[in-house]
Formats: structure tokens, sequence, C-alpha cells
């Protein structure tokens, strides 16, 4: 049994506003997001600054909860984009 999503008028009202790019972009997105999951070995290298104190705390966190802390960046970009559109 499938649940039941439920959705809010302004939710509703501002989904009627799309325009047609938006609505290709979203179902673009959904489709990324939801299709099967590719081979991690086609990760891709990135380069990103983030201020040294807080990526110390978040190693620190990471091992202490046993993850590699790159691991868990990805998952939780993983974590945002599917919320985004629940």
């Amino acid at each position: 049994m499938k649940a039941v999503q439920y959705f809010s008028q302004e939710y509703l009202a501002r989904c009627k506003n799309m325009s047609t790019e938006e609505i290709v972009q979203f179902l673009d997105d959904f489709r990324l997001i939801h299709a099967p999951q590719p081979d991690t070995s086609k990760s891709k290298l990135i380069s990103i600054k983030i201020d040294s104190h807080l990526l110390n705390a978040f190693k620190a966190q990471s091992k202490l909860d046993g993850v590699p802390y790159q691991t868990r960046i990805k998952k939780l970009m993983q974590e945002w984009l599917t919320n985004k559109f629940d």
C-alpha cells in the first residue's frame, strides 16, 4: 500500500505558476534523484572552500561515528536532494 501525499494550498498555487522550463527542470532533477545509483567509481573530484574549523569539526565527528567524512558529505547531499522533492 502506498502512502498518500498531501500538498499545501501554497505549494499547489506555486506549482500552477511554474513555467515550462521550471517544470522540465523539476522532472529532470526528479529523474536523476530517483534513478538507480550510478557506479561510485564515476565520482567526480571537486574543489570547495570550507572554513577550516568547520571542516575539522565535521571530520572529527565523522571519525567518532566511524564514517569517512567524504562519504558523509555525499550522503548529506543525497538526503538533501531527496527531501527537496518529498
